[in-house]
């Protein structure tokens, strides 16, 4: 594979970068198993989760952000 540099990637089109991002974001997508969340990481999701089961009416819904 060819390697791009951000210089080269902001000389892309604006479409060209569009698709760059989708297909690198594509590859992470693919390997998101082999992501580890840290210790910090998982209690904060915990804390959050436990926050919204305690009180699902807290916070916005999607389509209002």
């Amino acid at each position: 594979m060819k390697k791009i540099s951000a210089t080269d990637a902001l000389d892309l089109s604006i479409p060209e970068r569009i698709q760059l991002v989708e297909d690198i974001w594509d590859t992470i997508a693919v390997e998101a198993e082999a992501i580890e969340l840290t210790e910090d990481e998982k209690r904060i999701i915990d804390e959050r989760l436990d926050a919204y089961h305690k009180n699902s009416d807290l916070g916005s819904p999607a389509v209002n952000i």
